[in-house]
């Protein structure tokens, strides 16, 4: 995947008044300390795994060979991407995380494991998806457990919403899904409400219903068996698009 480098700027985010990006953004930055071996892993894996909006030469988002490509949206400490691109060398994934901890301790694992089908932003998904991500060009986009942002005031934050499905049914390819995962169900059946209401997206489900069984090729994480083990459930979400 390293060598076949293509990066494309395709679309403009939104505009404020002065000319510049606006928007309310679904995260917080809360960087935490980082390993010794994280910082190591960010200082000389990048070069390697990362991608960045500020300098093109550095890689590309989507790869030239007709492989499939997966991009993740907040991959946290990235084991279910790992595991995912491990399992699946003949896709190529597309992390995208802005906490730098996590970030550092993908890419320690991926250079442990050699993965060679793994590329990693560390900017908002957003950016990512405006500035380097060519139209119809992306197999599935997974969203795993984004933050619910519990409070009324706060689900404006919510990064599901009308205009983040518009830029993904723009963004992926037709016959592509979106699949997205919460355990917290108001914001499950949120989600559901605004696919249905969005343009060009179906449920993969046989009898319609918006929510779907966890698939093989999602991994089990230690925080959904902890959430399994205290009654917890989990909502996946996998709609194509059309």
């Amino acid at each position: 995947m390293n060598e076949d480098i293509n990066l494309t700027v395709t679309s403009d985010p939104p505009l404020d008044d002065h000319g510049q990006p606006f928007r309310i953004r679904s995260f917080i930055r809360r960087q935490g300390r980082m390993t010794v071996a994280q910082k190591k892993a960010l200082e000389e894996l990048w070069p390697r795994y990362g991608l960045s909006l500020n300098d093109p030469t550095m890689g590309n988002a989507v790869v030239s060979r007709d492989i499939p490509i997966v991009l993740e949206i907040g991959f946290g400490n990235g084991e279910s991407l790992l595991s995912m691109a491990e399992a699946h060398p003949e896709c190529a994934y597309i992390g995208i995380e802005v906490h730098l901890p996590g970030v550092g301790h993908l890419l320690h694992r991926a250079g442990e494991l050699n993965l060679q089908n793994l590329k990693v932003y560390a900017d908002d998904a957003i950016d990512v998806l405006h500035q380097a991500i060519k139209d119809q060009s992306l197999d599935r986009v997974q969203l795993f457990f984004p933050d619910p942002w519990h409070k009324k005031r706060h689900h404006k934050r919510r990064i599901v919403n009308a205009d983040f499905l518009e830029l993904l049914h723009q963004k992926i390819k037709p016959g592509g899904q979106f699949h997205a995962a919460t355990d917290w169900e108001p914001y499950a059946l949120e989600m559901a409400d605004v696919l249905k209401a969005a343009r060009g997206f179906t449920p993969t489900t046989a009898d319609g219903s918006p929510f779907n069984e966890r698939p093989d090729y999602r991994p089990l994480t230690k925080f959904e068996r902890r959430g399994q083990r205290l009654g917890h459930g989990v909502w996946d979400l996998i709609w194509s698009r059309q």
